[in-house]
C-alpha cells in the first residue's frame, strides 16, 4: 500500500492511495485458503477444494471484501499517521477507467484511487472560569395555582339538560350533536360524528364551528360552514372550505364545581392542600426549565464570542440544510411565505447561515471542552433518556426502543443533548453564576437579550421577531442536537 498526500488546503486534505497487485494477490489467496474449510462443494472432500477452483467460484466476491478491508485500512493509516480528526467520513473516488478496476479485481494490476477528507479545526480552549451569567428565579404566584385549580375543576364540571321551553344554547353551554361534513358536496374521512359533546366557547373545534351553534335548540338542524386552518394536521383538509350538517340532540347547562378535598380526590390526591402542592411543584418545574434554557443561552452566547476559527465546509453545509429544511417545513405548515415574515428568501438564507455557523462552532467547542474534561454519558443516563423518548409513543414503546438500539446514528441523536448539558454543567461549575429574582413575566420573556437592551437604550419596546426567524433562532439554542 502506497499513500501520498496531494493536497493540504485549510481543512481539506487529499491523499492518493495505491493498492499494489502483489498485495491484492496475497490477500485474495489467504482469504481463499481460509475459505477451504468453510465451504462444501459437490465432488470435493471437505477442506480439499483446490484454491484455483475456489477462485473461479468465489474469487470476485472475496476480492470485493478484500478491497473494502484494504480501503478501510488505508483510511485508518491516513488518520493515525497524520494525527487527523475527521469532520465527516472520507470521500473515496475510484478511477473511471473500468479496465484498471477489473484488473485489480483479478489481482492483475494495481488500483489507485483518491481519498478526500475534511478535518476538524485545531484551536486553543479559552478560559471559561471568568464567564459570568445570571440565573433568573421566581416564586410560583398563588394566582397561577388557583388558575390551574379552576381549569382542572372545569374539566370535571357536570352538565345537565338546560331547563325551560326550548332553551337556546349560549356560550359556556354544552351541546350534544351528530354531524356529517362535506367538501364540495362529498363526505370526507373523519368528517362524521355521533353524540359528540361541543362546549361552546372552548375553542376545541375548527374556528367558527362553535360560534355557529350559539342559539341552537334541541332537535334543530343547522348548516355550519367553516374553513380548515392552513396548518391543519391533515394535509388533505388544510385550507379547505367544508360544510357540516349538525343535528342538535341536547342542550346542557354547566353545573357548579366545588374546589375542595373531593375535587382533589378525583385527581388522586388526599386533600386540596396536597393537590395545590403538586400543582405548585409542577409549575415550579416549568419555570425552572425556562430559567435553565435562558441560562444556557447566555452561556452559549458568551462562549460563541470567545472563538473564531475556520469551520469544515461540508459539516457547515449539512447543518444549514437541516435548519433550512426545518424552517421551510414550518412555513409550509403555517401557510406562510417569506413576505409574510417581512423578509426575503435571500435575507432568510443569510440569517440561517449564521445560525448554522453558530451551531457548528459551538458544537466543536463543547466537544473539545467535554473531551478535555473527560465528560461521559453513561449507559444508565442514555437508557433513561431512551425510555423517556419511548414513552412519548404510547403503544409503540418497544418499536421505538428497538429502532434506536439498532441505529447508532439515531442513538447518537439521543446522546448528543445529554453530552451537551453535562458539558454546560461542567462550565457552569467554574463560571460565576448570579441568582436574580424576577417576576413571572420577566422569566417567561425569552426575547433576545441584546434586542431588549438596545430597545431599552432607545426607549422603545423590543420588536417582535417574525415567526420563521424566531423558530430558526430557537434552533440555535442547542449546539449539538
Amino acid at each position: 500500500m502506497q499513500v501520498t498526500q496531494t493536497l493540504s488546503e485549510g481543512l481539506k486534505r487529499q491523499f492518493s492511495v495505491t493498492l499494489l497487485a502483489k498485495d491484492l494477490e496475497e490477500r485474495l489467496t489467504n482469504e481463499l485458503v481460509d475459505l477451504k474449510d468453510k465451504v462444501r462443494i459437490n465432488g470435493f472432500r471437505p477442506g480439499k477444494v483446490p484454491v484455483q477452483h475456489l477462485r473461479r467460484v468465489y474469487g470476485r466476491s472475496v476480492m470485493g471484501d478484500v478491497l473494502q478491508n484494504l480501503v478501510n485500512e488505508a483510511n485508518r493509516k491516513i488518520v493515525e499517521d497524520n494525527g487527523l480528526k475527521l469532520a465527516l467520513e472520507p470521500k473515496i473516488e475510484f478511477p473511471e477507467d473500468k479496465a484498471s478496476v477489473e484488473a485489480a479485481m483479478e489481482a492483475r494490476g494495481d488500483l489507485s484511487y483518491t481519498v478526500s477528507l475534511e478535518v476538524l479545526p485545531k484551536f486553543e480552549l479559552a478560559d471559561f472560569a471568568g464567564l459570568a451569567v445570571t440565573r433568573e428565579t421566581t416564586e410560583v404566584p398563588a394566582a397561577d395555582v388557583d388558575g390551574a385549580l379552576e381549569r382542572m375543576a372545569g374539566q370535571n364540571r357536570p352538565y345537565s339538560p338546560k331547563e325551560g321551553d326550548a332553551p337556546a344554547a349560549e356560550t359556556g353551554d354544552r351541546v350534544i350533536v351528530d354531524f356529517v361534513g362535506t367538501i364540495d358536496g362529498v363526505a370526507f374521512e373523519g368528517g362524521t360524528g355521533a353524540d359528540i359533546s361541543v362546549d361552546l366557547g372552548s375553542g376545541g373545534f375548527i374556528p367558527g364551528f362553535e360560534e355557529q351553534l350559539v342559539g341552537a335548540t334541541k332537535g334543530e338542524t343547522r348548516t355550519v360552514n367553516v374553513t380548515f386552518p392552513p396548518n391543519y394536521g391533515s394535509a388533505e383538509l388544510a385550507g379547505k372550505a367544508a360544510s357540516f350538517e349538525v343535528s342538535v340532540k341536547d342542550v346542557q347547562a354547566p353545573g357548579a364545581v366545588a374546589i375542595d378535598d373531593e375535587l382533589a380526590k378525583t385527581f388522586g390526591m388526599e386533600s386540596l392542600d396536597k393537590l395545590k402542592d403538586a400543582i405548585r411543584d409542577s409549575i415550579g418545574r416549568e419555570y425552572a426549565s425556562v430559567s435553565r434554557r435562558k441560562l444556557k443561552r447566555q452561556l452559549l452566547d458568551a462562549l460563541d464570542k470567545q472563538y473564531t476559527f475556520e469551520l469544515p465546509p461540508s459539516l457547515l453545509n449539512q447543518e444549514f440544510e437541516n435548519i433550512w429544511r426545518q424552517v421551510q417545513n414550518d412555513m409550509t405548515e403555517q401557510g406562510k411565505t417569506f413576505a409574510d415574515e417581512d423578509t426575503t428568501e435571500e435575507e432568510a438564507r443569510a440569517e440561517y447561515q449564521k445560525i448554522a455557523e453558530r451551531r457548528v462552532r459551538l458544537g466543536l467547542v463543547l466537544a473539545e471542552i467535554g473531551d478535555a474534561a473527560k465528560v461521559q454519558v453513561t449507559d444508565e443516563e442514555l437508557s433513561a433518556a431512551l425510555v423517556e423518548r419511548a414513552r412519548q409513543f404510547p403503544g409503540q414503546e418497544k418499536m421505538v426502543w428497538d429502532f434506536y438500539r439498532k441505529n447508532p446514528q439515531a442513538l447518537a441523536e439521543i446522546r448528543a443533548p445529554l453530552f451537551e448539558d453535562k458539558v454546560v454543567d461542567h462550565i457552569l461549575a467554574s463560571a460565576t453564576v448570579t441568582e436574580k429574582a424576577v417576576s413571572k413575566e420577566e422569566l417567561l420573556d425569552e426575547s433576545d437579550g441584546e434586542e431588549k437592551q438596545a430597545a431599552a437604550e432607545e426607549g422603545e419596546k423590543p420588536a417582535k421577531k417574525p415567526r420563521a426567524r424566531k423558530s430558526a433562532a430557537k434552533t440555535g439554542e442547542n449546539a449539538t442536537e
